[in-house]
């Protein structure tokens, strides 16, 4: 009997069930591990597009992987170092300080110094030369303008609304203690010093205490702080907020600053724009600021002199396009002015010479003894001063960060005298 056709057909196997792989590693198989996502851009941060936990690992490992070789005599903060200040001042008594170098294409270059005082804000002043380093300088005094209240640092962007509006505005994410970036928009920001502060009494002591724990229970700005019950931070807010005493003795304890460096931080009342009447439309250039009169035979300097050049400085430090929320309370988003902080008025700052360890002889300052005092410095400018983590000058800031083309704003020159 022939066999039947469906017989002689090819037969198919049938399909073979694939086994799931084990997740055993054996001997011959690689150990590598996985490798790890990239790490999101400065640029991707800045513009709110993109969101990350831990800002401070994140600019460590950016910081360590930008730092340039530099010569002793360039001072530098090691990255655990810098992790550390930052760290241990993350709470609501932090005294966090910084002092930047921003060479902006509208304002040029100026230094913004802020300081910490809350667990989430800072207040910041803008100064179109720097700070003052030189004892027997025939400028004395230096202006500086009241910013807008800065943040600490964003942690995290939580909300939608508030994802949408970062990335509207990108400056919100660069005005903080941490970072040093470049954009066309805003020019270079890098870290000339930063550390701690100490606010030292009001009144100079006639004997000079040793120690800033033998003057912390001293008056400043019309309040007694009893030792051991006021933070620093607290004694800013205070002495800040005082309508009698608008009068403020701060020391540093940065990397760069010399040992015991002392500045004073002094609101003439006829800057005082809260109680002031409106504000005058049209001012003469080179206008006089004078300072109320010294309650310390130390004090040398009456008068500070501004120009319409500073002028333009202070006046342009700030975004053109800002949200009306922040014009109103004066502080960007993450931080909050609760220390009464007024956009661009203008304080005096001058070099606390006696605090800072200087005694006068013959007409001149001079160092009181070994160990007082420091030799006078200069602050340079943009095409000089490094950063203090990095070691990066302002270009190279901006070329790390794909800046190119950037053209700043001119007519800026260092005091040396």
């Amino acid at each position: 009997m022939a066999e039947p056709p469906s017989l002689k057909r090819p037969i198919s196997p049938p399909p073979v069930k694939k086994r799931r792989k084990s997740h055993a590693i054996t001997a011959n198989q690689n150990t590598n591990p996985p490798p790890k996502p990239l790490q999101p851009s400065l640029a991707a941060i800045e513009a709110g597009q993109t969101k990350i936990r831990d800002h401070l690992q994140y600019f460590s490992a950016h910081f360590a992987k930008l730092s340039k070789p530099t010569n002793e005599s360039v001072q530098r903060l090691s990255i655990p170092d810098f992790e550390r200040l930052y760290q241990r001042n993350q709470h609501a008594k932090g005294r966090h300080f910084v002092i930047h170098q921003h060479n902006h294409p509208v304002a040029g270059v100026h230094y913004d110094l802020r300081l910490q005082f809350s667990e989430t804000s800072t207040i910041s002043f803008a100064i179109p030369y720097g700070i003052p380093g030189n004892a027997n300088s025939k400028r004395q005094g230096r202006m500086g303008i009241e910013t807008r209240v800065h943040n600490l640092w964003i942690s995290i962007i939580s909300t939608l609304s508030s994802y949408r509006y970062l990335r509207s505005c990108p400056r919100m994410l660069i005005d903080n203690n941490l970072i040093e970036s470049a954009s066309h928009a805003t020019g270079s920001l890098l870290i000339w010093d930063t550390g701690e502060y100490t606010v030292l009494p009001r009144r100079t002591p006639k004997k000079q205490a040793e120690t800033d724990d033998e003057v912390s229970g001293s008056e400043l700005g019309g309040y007694n702080f009893p030792s051991g019950v006021k933070s620093d931070s607290e004694k800013l807010f205070e002495a800040f907020q005082s309508v009698r005493f608008r009068y403020i003795r701060l020391r540093f304890h940065g990397k760069r600053l010399p040992k015991n460096y002392t500045i004073t931080l002094r609101l003439p009342t006829a800057n005082d724009i809260v109680k002031r009447p409106a504000k005058k439309r049209h001012k003469k250039p080179g206008f006089i600021i004078k300072r109320p009169d010294s309650d310390s035979e130390y004090d040398d300097a009456p008068t500070v002199s501004t120009t319409a050049d500073d002028e333009a400085i202070a006046n342009a430090s700030e975004d053109e396009v800002e949200d009306s929320t922040i014009r109103q309370s004066n502080a960007y988003t993450g931080a909050t002015n609760t220390i009464g902080s007024v956009h661009q008025r203008h304080w005096f700052i001058m070099l606390d010479k006696v605090n800072s360890g200087f005694k006068k002889e013959n007409g001149e300052w001079v160092r009181n003894g070994s160990g007082n005092g420091f030799e006078a410095f200069f602050v340079r400018g943009a095409e000089v001063e490094r950063s203090v983590i990095t070691g990066r000058l302002c270009a190279e800031v901006m070329a790390d960060e794909g800046v190119e083309g950037f053209q700043g704003r001119k007519k800026w020159w260092p005091v040396l005298e």
